[in-house]
């Protein structure tokens, strides 16, 4: 999946695909999150705090897989 840089200080890179967000750590790990709507992909890369984002709304509601 292709990933795009982003500005935070937890979160080096994310992608979406299909539902399947990708996040790339800056510790270096790699998470795949399942059946997540574009809206939430878009309101990731649109909020003031991307690891915050993903810590309120991603994390607590999405299966996840460690690549």
């Amino acid at each position: 999946m292709r990933r795009r840089p982003v500005n935070s200080s937890s979160v080096r890179s994310v992608g979406w695909s299909e539902g399947t967000l990708e996040l790339e750590y800056v510790n270096g790990s790699t998470y795949q999150y399942y059946d997540v709507p574009q809206p939430t992909y878009a309101a990731l890369l649109a909020a003031p705090s991307i690891g915050a984002y993903v810590n309120a709304h991603i994390k607590p509601y999405y299966d996840y897989r460690e690549l």
